[in-house]
């Protein structure tokens, strides 16, 4: 099947139509940035085991894929599992798993709970946020660290017309940190994230935050 049968009947706005050319050279340095940003605020435990909640095709969870034990890259497009799991057989790597994960209705996969669970631009297409970072948190062992990178509250320009299942236009922090605390993490900080969107290219810049925080 071609990538053009394969993209037919589906919503081409959609995350499993967008799957196949998602590892643009933009997104993936956007990722780097990204796992950048989370070895400078976070302390990985010696053979972590972690979970990359919204992965796409695992450009995050990847690029921090030297500092685990263990890896689930874990989303609900099929499109965007097929690639994550096209890179771990094309990679061998063993430790490296993607699961189809649904965080609000799902119960928890058998591999949990994580050290560290995290997630890139996720939680402003989750409806209940505060579900969402309570599922976060029954995904985590005692102690163990959420990192999450997501828009502050923004006009709706980030997505703009190719948005697709956006709950939320970014998140006020300081409600965000109170959200946090009230279903259970302790330690949280709500930080900046940098700046998301391709300068060179003339493109709008939007602030991210970097929430971190850890299981009670």
């Amino acid at each position: 099947m071609t990538d053009a049968e394969a993209k037919e009947g589906l919503d081409p706005r959609s995350f499993d139509a967008r799957a196949v050319d998602w590892d643009t050279p933009e997104r993936i340095a956007r990722a780097k940035v990204a796992s950048e940003t989370i070895r400078s605020a976070v302390e990985f435990p010696h053979g972590a085991r972690a979970i990359d909640i919204g992965a796409g095709t695992g450009l995050l969870g990847l690029s921090l894929l030297d500092r685990l034990g263990e890896l689930v890259l874990a989303d609900t497009s099929e499109g965007m599992l097929e690639q994550a799991r096209r890179k771990i057989a094309d990679g061998g790597l063993e430790n490296v798993h993607a699961i189809h994960l649904d965080l609000i209705a799902d119960p928890s996969p058998d591999s949990a709970p994580f050290d560290l669970v995290v997630s890139q631009l996720l939680l402003h297409h989750v409806e209940d946020t505060a579900a969402a970072l309570s599922a976060m948190n029954r995904l985590l062992v005692p102690g163990g660290q959420l990192v999450a990178l997501d828009l502050d509250t923004e006009d709706g320009s980030f997505h703009g017309s190719v948005g697709t299942s956006v709950h939320h236009l970014g998140f006020d922090r300081a409600e965000l940190a109170t959200l946090a605390r009230s279903v259970g993490f302790v330690d949280v900080q709500v930080g900046d994230g940098g700046l998301i969107g391709d300068a060179e290219q003339g493109e709008e810049l939007f602030p991210m935050f970097l929430l971190t925080a850890r299981r009670g």
